[in-house]
């Protein structure tokens, strides 16, 4: 009867723990994406010298934080899949997948933005954005909807499964 009741104290914590982190992560993301970044480019702050420089230590607390968050997610999914085993499988495909986004843009794209931003601004010349920075922010775009998609699928499966 011990181990029964020990595995709902066990459902009880990691359930809503997923659906804060998640709640969390994706609220923050959409704010960042949709209110933070697109209020700097209207403020002509992309244009001044410091931008990259600002926009580097924006996205790299931020992507550490995302990291956090996608960490959290993947230990409750993995710890719930011992309990529940109807859906187990998508549960931590769509969590691994979250990982490897907050992974590729923490690692991979916002060294890579900053690095060709900062080239940029070293001249204090006007010009054009290079091909490798639209087909970068492309990138960011896709990962940005896929993060988006999985995750709020996830939140759905948890959100219903609570009720």
């Amino acid at each position: 009867m011990n181990a029964i009741s020990n595995l709902q104290f066990k459902r009880a914590i990691w359930q809503p723990a997923i659906l804060l982190t998640l709640g969390f992560w994706l609220s923050a993301s959409l704010i960042l994406d949709w209110v933070i970044m697109p209020s700097l480019y209207v403020s002509g702050m992309m244009t001044q010298a410091g931008f990259t420089t600002a926009g580097y230590v924006i996205f790299w607390n931020f992507n550490r934080v995302e990291l956090l968050s996608a960490a959290v997610v993947l230990t409750g999914v993995l710890a719930l899949s011992k309990t529940q085993s109807h859906w187990r499988l998508n549960g931590i495909v769509l969590s691994v997948i979250l990982l490897a986004i907050a992974l590729l843009e923490t690692y991979l794209l916002t060294p890579q933005m900053s690095a060709i931003g900062v080239h940029l601004n070293a001249f204090d010349v006007e010009t054009t954005i290079p091909a490798t920075m639209n087909l970068l922010h492309g990138g960011y775009w896709i990962l940005e909807a896929a993060k988006l998609i999985a995750g709020g699928t996830l939140l759905n499966w948890y959100w219903r499964q609570q009720a």
